[in-house]
């Protein structure tokens, strides 16, 4: 086995530990980037703010020489306010992964978590792709959401971006022969579910966890996001994989009535 070199951000908890326990238990050299330090020992631990494009300059400007992967997992759950959640888990996300596109070396691939409380992208690529395409600064992209008329839904919102941009980058990324990948997991028991269930609404998760009699444990998400940065997974490309136990197919298709 190559010992491969991570950077992940959220590492501190819920999904994002668990991906980092797994890459380190496996010998590989995992970089935290995170607002806390993460509980398991790591190569390095560089704090960051990903609301913050000053504090994402700065934390790329101590990363050394080039990299296999990197999981962006942070995010802030809809209790925050609008502008912060939109900031944290779109605008960042994209500014430190374009930044750091030329750092990946070849057959490296970028796996974002994005969630799927944005499973209506589909819906929405016309208006979104105008956020990615044209608003490509973090400045710009934080005045377009300013005026978005979807500015309240910020959490759904930021992850419908969060995919679409995947999808939107995934042929670029392979030309240079790297890839892009999105999972887009269901309701996780992590610290922050009590979050979500008071934004999304204690009755709507607990109907999901009646079907299945549990949400998904983190590691059932960070072993997705394993596969996807190893070799294994490396004609895999521009998708948006659903870790929900069925979910939001069952949305899609109509077999359950989708929440508003």
């Amino acid at each position: 086995m190559n010992r491969c070199r991570y950077l992940v951000t959220g590492a501190a908890s819920g999904i994002g530990d668990a991906v980092t326990r797994g890459l380190v238990a496996d010998g590989h050299e995992v970089v935290s980037l995170d607002r806390h330090a993460p509980v398991i020992d790591v190569a390095a631990h560089i704090p960051v703010d990903l609301g913050d494009r000053h504090s994402i300059d700065a934390a790329i400007d101590e990363l050394d020489g080039s990299w296999d992967a990197l999981i962006n997992v942070a995010g802030v759950p809809g209790t925050y306010p609008p502008e912060t959640v939109f900031a944290v888990n779109f605008l960042g996300l994209r500014h430190l992964t374009e930044s750091l596109i030329d750092r990946l070396r070849t057959g490296g691939s970028v796996v974002s978590v994005a969630s799927t409380a944005g499973f209506r992208w589909p819906s929405h690529i016309e208006e979104l792709t105008n956020l990615i395409v044209e608003e490509t600064s973090f400045d710009l992209g934080a005045a377009w959401f300013a005026a978005s008329e979807r500015s309240e839904a910020a959490y759904s919102l930021s992850k419908e971006a969060v995919t679409i941009y995947t999808l939107h980058r995934a042929l670029y990324y392979a030309k240079r022969g790297l890839r892009i990948n999105a999972v887009l997991p269901g309701p996780v028991q992590t610290p922050i579910l009590g979050d979500f269930e008071a934004t999304m609404g204690k009755s709507l998760l607990d109907s999901v966890k009646s079907l299945f009699g549990r949400h998904a444990t983190p590691q059932e998400v960070a072993d997705v996001v394993i596969f996807l940065v190893s070799p294994n997974a490396n004609w895999v490309n521009g998708q948006a994989i659903a870790v929900d136990r069925g979910i939001s197919a069952a949305w899609a298709s109509g077999v359950l009535t989708p929440p508003r």
